[in-house]
């Protein structure tokens, strides 16, 4: 095992040792010994299954047959989520062949990022996976359930289900994807509209067209943006079966894979707290999430999520150990926005069982660690085949079949991992390195502040920005909107460094997990709300970045600190449902924090 891995883990358990201690002990309080609805009277119980068929109102009648609890983020405005419309039938059916019960317990919000990048609903978005860990909680809390299948994919959908049925860690929770769609236009030709489109080039109708052949069916879309670094995660932490993540939706191999995990749901029921959710997220799979993510060069959102799923759990990790992983982890893949390739040619060049073998291999993963299918990662080197119609298990590759995409974790793309912590006197930072070619890593330039991101497309199409700067963004932070993604501005910035300019971003905001080629020091925080430096910056001003050293800091700092800040005017928070969101703007925690209102 790599020392560095062991020391950040090592002081993680020591960080978390009081808050874990208690997690564990409310969760232990919780179990029940036999199916958890024998505490009911008779009322509580009729009203339960007062909705189901007679065999399963039989079945419910007893103290022997398993409930399974199905908590779903279904809609079919996410293309994602689509696949899901049928799930709660097909996982009833199969829960009565492997001898359980599954009840729907309750459906969560699932807002689509791709929907509301640049709109005023966007102000909704982190702060929805708060709602739907609550969501998820309420459901949850009936006391009914045995077991837990999770339905979500997408941005914060994944990590609120996930934090909200960790408040119920003593119950088996396995969580069951839809797939992604197939592939459409290639991730090079779809970046070349947009910029066309930013350029004045062609038109909307173009660009319509370009971005409807790219989203183009049912199912996750294909770059590796937040969706598909949350099915990373949940497989490299156990929730998931392996290689299951990106089989495509409405195909023999998906429904087998459900499935399985309705009989794995019903058999861990009956194990007690051998494989519940407590035991399988545990200080060592968090680091296994936190190295998946850099290994692969994941989305920097994760950089909020993990950090959040870690304290509902107890844990307390922090970006420092993020750092101190990044530099010993290796970046094996590459998938757009960080190359060509999209999660279906991953998934065909060895996907994630070679990803995990070659870091188990190097000693870069824990791999004594409980899953939904018990001890051990070395069982998420296999895949998933089909033979006569029915499931089974298979030894991955040993090797990538495609080294431009997949590489051994001994061979990578870079010797240290797709994201970077900034330090200096403006705050603390996030950058992803993934796809920023070393040419760009570091730059030193003036400032100009903008404080919308119209604002900064409005000046470019001024020819305004024809120069060497970096882009300032103050009061983007979850206290003042919410943090919405920045994704408006990555066509226009990447233009400009085409054109041959040094530019980058720096903001208290959040870019979209697909961040790009334009370095862009995000998350900054103190945010401009709470009093951050970056309030105080005006352009102008001498700013430096280096992704290699990690630094983020101001010329002439004594005379900005000294300046009075800017505020920026808050009334244009109504409409939308953002005033009912007033409340969590001025509860929420910081981005090293978690960005949450639960913790």
């Amino acid at each position: 095992m790599n020392n560095s891995i062991t020391k950040v883990t090592a002081r993680i358990i020591e960080r978390s040792r009081l808050s874990r201690e208690k997690y564990l002990s409310d969760m232990a309080k919780s179990h029940q010994e036999g199916v958890s609805r024998q505490g009911m009277s008779c009322g509580n119980l009729a009203h339960a299954f007062a909705g189901c068929g007679s065999h399963e109102k039989n079945e419910l009648r007893g103290d022997i047959t398993p409930n399974i609890g199905i908590i779903t983020a279904y809609n079919d405005m996410l293309s994602a989520h689509k696949p899901f419309e049928h799930f709660p039938q097909q996982i009833r059916d199969f829960a009565i062949k492997h001898k359980a019960v599954a009840q729907v317990a309750g459906a969560v919000p699932a807002m689509c990022d791709g929907v509301t990048q640049g709109q005023p609903g966007m102000e909704l978005s982190l702060f929805s996976r708060d709602v739907v860990a609550m969501a998820s909680a309420v459901g949850l809390s009936h006391n009914l359930f045995d077991a837990v299948l999770c339905l979500g994919i997408c941005d914060k959908i994944v990590p609120g289900l996930l934090i909200g049925s960790l408040r119920f860690g003593q119950l088996p929770t396995i969580f069951v994807p839809g797939g992604p769609m197939p592939s459409g236009i290639s991730n090079d030709e779809k970046s070349q509209i947009r910029q066309a489109f930013a350029e004045g080039k062609i038109g909307r109708e173009e660009l319509l067209k370009g971005e409807s052949d790219s989203y183009h069916s049912p199912g996750t879309c294909t770059f590796y943006g937040t969706a598909n670094s949350n099915q990373m995660l949940m497989e490299i932490m156990g929730l998931q079966l392996p290689g299951s993540s990106f089989v495509n939706p409405n195909t023999e191999l998906r429904s087998l894979l459900t499935e399985e995990a309705v009989k794995i749901a019903a058999n861990n029921s009956k194990l007690g707290l051998e494989r519940a959710l407590m035991a399988i997220i545990t200080e060592e799979s968090i680091v296994n999430g936190i190295i998946g993510l850099l290994a692969t060069g994941g989305s920097t959102n994760h950089t909020i999520h993990l950090i959040a799923i870690a304290r509902a759990a107890g844990i307390i990790i922090n970006w420092d150990d993020m750092s101190d992983l990044s530099d010993v982890i290796p970046l094996i893949t590459r998938m757009y926005p960080n190359g060509a390739a999209d999660v279906n040619h991953f998934h065909a060049a060895g996907g994630m069982a070679y990803v995990i073998s070659t870091l188990l291999e190097n000693g870069l993963l824990h791999e004594n660690v409980q899953t939904i299918i018990g001890k051990g990662l070395k069982k998420y080197t296999q895949e998933p085949k089909i033979d006569a119609h029915r499931l089974i298990w298979v030894e991955g590759p040993k090797e990538s079949l495609n080294k431009s995409i997949i590489r051994s974790a001994s061979d990578p793309f870079s010797k240290d991992g797709g994201i970077k912590i900034l330090q200096g006197n403006l705050g603390r930072s996030v950058i992803k390195t993934a796809a920023v070619e070393d040419a760009h890593r570091i730059i030193n330039a003036p400032a100009i502040v903008f404080l919308e991101q119209q604002d900064l497309i409005d000046a470019f199409k001024r020819g305004e920005l024809d120069k060497d700067f970096i882009a300032v963004l103050p009061f983007q932070g979850p206290k003042q909107n919410g943090m919405p993604e920045l994704h408006q501005l990555t066509p226009t910035l990447t233009i400009l460094q085409k054109r041959g300019y040094k530019v980058a971003l720096v903001t208290d905001g959040r870019m979209s997990g697909a961040s790009g080629k334009v370095p862009a020091a995000i998350h900054l925080w103190p945010e401009a709300k709470d009093g951050g430096l970056i309030a105080k910056i005006r352009t102008g001003d001498f700013l430096h970045l280096d992704a290699n050293k990690g630094e983020l800091y101001c010329d002439n700092f004594e005379e900005i600190v000294k300046r009075i800040a800017t505020v920026k005017d808050t009334s244009d928070t109504i409409g939308y449902g953002r005033e009912l969101f007033s409340n969590f703007r001025s509860m929420v925690s910081s981005s090293e924090e978690g960005a949450s209102v639960l913790f």
